[in-house]
């Protein structure tokens, strides 16, 4: 029996991080070649693919919008309060920014995949990046070590997300044929973020064998990532199927920044922790893949 365009779509997802794991000496290095600018560069493409649909007029704030922000800050505090009295310092630093991280810059292209509404998602995106580049330092001041600054989360956030929306919008403006034109090859988006899949991989698992940790400490920091990454899809699915948008729910709350994670833990808190987010990368590829293999399932049927 031949597989359709839609289950092919669900098998090379789980592929790619398996390609991306086994060669995540090579890809490390391709990486570290292009000082690391490459994944940051295919999610900005793939964003303004997405963006190109996007018309500013339509942008709205809404209810959703708040209570996930509240889900994410305060909610990140709450589990390191949770968390530390259990396992320690370390893993309640690695519980505390798999929530505190914001929404991922890929989750926009992959709701649009689930059928969520992208511009409900694109406003989250944008409002959740510059309330996290506010918030986040006052959180990180009083439980790392009080060198995070709004500019310095701005400067990581800026390139890849707010840059290629307002090419895409100045686009629409001046030709708006031609933004019309790269918004038809949505499914472009998918391939590249494929790639970027790759590479994110490569580097999780170079950097997860490179670590010199307990080994007990982290495995309890990938159990914190993967408890917290199928309670976040939960409760962002619920919250969606209450305001009429499950799939953007799910994506805004559960799919997270974990490059910028990543960044933060080792810049700010214990490196050590970095390895919860690091996990985080996996157990969100899996949820979305398996969603996007029930979407199409259902949309078959």
């Amino acid at each position: 029996m031949a597989l359709s365009k839609q289950d092919i779509k669900s098998i090379v997802m789980p592929v790619a991080m398996i390609v991306g794991a086994v060669l995540c000496r090579p890809l490390a290095h391709v990486e570290t070649a292009t000082h690391h600018m490459l994944t940051p560069l295919l999610i900005a493409a793939m964003l303004f693919i997405t963006f190109c649909r996007i018309e500013i007029r339509d942008m709205r704030l809404s209810i959703i919008h708040l209570w996930m922000l509240l889900i994410q800050f305060v909610g990140s505090i709450a589990v390191y309060y949770i968390v530390t009295p259990l396992l320690g310092d370390i893993v309640g630093q690695g519980a505390m920014i798999c929530v505190l991280a914001p929404i991922a810059m890929a989750a926009v292209v992959i709701g649009g995949m689930l059928g969520a509404n992208v511009t409900t998602m694109v406003t989250y995106s944008l409002l959740c990046n510059l309330v996290t580049a506010i918030v986040a330092p006052f959180i990180l001041h009083a439980f790392g070590n009080g060198t995070c600054t709004f500019m310095g989360i701005i400067g990581r956030v800026a390139p890849t997300l707010i840059a290629p929306f307002v090419i895409a919008q100045i686009l629409r403006f001046v030709w708006r044929r031609g933004a019309e034109w790269v918004a038809s090859r949505s499914s472009f988006s998918f391939y590249l973020w494929l790639i970027s899949l790759v590479l994110v991989m490569g580097r999780t698992t170079a950097f997860i064998i490179d670590t010199e940790a307990d080994i007990a400490v982290e495995i309890e920091l990938a159990v914190v990532a993967l408890i917290l990454c199928l309670l976040q899809f939960r409760v962002g699915h619920s919250l969606g199927r209450a305001l009429g948008d499950v799939a953007a729910g799910g994506q805004s709350v559960g799919q997270k920044n974990t490059i910028l994670a990543i960044w933060l833990t080792l810049n700010f808190l214990d490196p050590i922790a970095s390895i919860a987010p690091t996990a985080y990368i996996v157990w969100q590829n899996f949820v979305n893949s398996y969603q996007i293999y029930r979407f199409n399932h259902n949309k078959k049927r």
